[in-house]
């Protein structure tokens, strides 16, 4: 599933090529998403501008120009792939071929103008698309109840100290992984942020000292801002719209490297994983303390 830095990185590819473009037609191929699409509500878009692209937490908005913003969440297989007036397909996603178009699974096409189409396809229908007032989207169920991104100044140690107060016997990688505390966060890049921090995923928030606290914000700014700098993490195939693979993945300290010698220097033990909230958690028994 992608995390923040890989749907930053599709932001950032969709808002380089079709910002300020507009719709001039959809076709609903598959409206059975996560979220049914509602096909008249839809209608609405065609003739509006994209006004603006922004990412928060793991979905993609499009600001459009009469007040409403399409909400795209790619779930675990979701995709999307624009075609250009040339026919050149561009691919912007997570979870799939580089070579192949994957027609059968494509489900919503956004047609724009110079000749411009925006594909959504998602295998396993996890993904959902929704129209919402722009100005009512922070109030919406899917982002009333997120915590703050993880570069935003609300994400202080006062704001950690209150969370910690309510949440003492939950372990600390649980915590991370709530898209209530911080948004965006998941399993790949928790566990790195945890092994730079020093900490045991296992460890309960009611043990994190002042220090783990202030490593952890340090450490989620730090991980995240490289793997946006690097492409996001190709665990299968991540690619932008320039056809870049991520490239993260070469600096995993120890995800997926169970059985490995740990990576910090001076340190003779082996990653090991184990099962935390039936996800695959990887940590150094030694570097990482309860």
């Amino acid at each position: 599933m992608p995390e923040l830095p890989e749907v930053e990185v599709v932001k950032k590819s969709l808002k380089k090529r079709i910002n300020k473009l507009k719709f001039t037609n959809v076709s609903i191929i598959n409206k059975k998403l996560r979220y049914e699409i509602d096909k008249r509500y839809i209608k609405k878009i065609i003739g509006r501008n994209i006004n603006n692209i922004k990412r928060r937490s793991k979905n993609i908005i499009f600001n459009l120009d009469n007040g409403e913003s399409i909400i795209f969440h790619l779930g675990m297989t979701g995709k999307l792939t624009i075609i250009d007036g040339k026919k050149k397909i561009i691919k912007t996603s997570f979870y799939y071929d580089q070579d192949k178009l994957d027609e059968k699974h494509d489900h919503v096409i956004f047609f724009m103008n110079r000749g411009v189409k925006l594909i959504y396809n998602d295998v396993r229908k996890f993904g959902y698309i929704k129209i919402i007032k722009t100005n009512n989207i922070n109030q919406s169920n899917h982002f009333s109840k997120l915590g703050p991104e993880p570069f935003a100044n609300s994400l202080n140690i006062e704001y950690f100290k209150k969370i910690k107060k309510k949440r003492q016997n939950i372990k600390i990688k649980d915590l991370l992984m709530d898209q209530k505390f911080i948004a965006g966060l998941g399993n790949i890049y928790v566990n790195e942020i945890l092994f730079l921090s020093k900490i045991n995923p296992k460890k309960k928030v009611r043990n994190l000292r002042k220090k783990d606290m202030v490593n952890i914000i340090k450490f989620s700014r730090s991980v995240l801002k490289k793997a946006i700098k690097f492409g996001g993490s190709s665990i299968k195939d991540f690619s932008s719209s320039d056809g870049k693979s991520g490239k993260f993945q070469l600096f995993f300290n120890v995800y997926g490297k169970h059985g490995k010698n740990c990576s910090r220097r001076g340190c003779r033990a082996t990653i090991q994983r184990v099962k935390i909230s039936n996800r695959s958690t990887f940590f150094c028994n030694l570097c990482q303390k309860y």
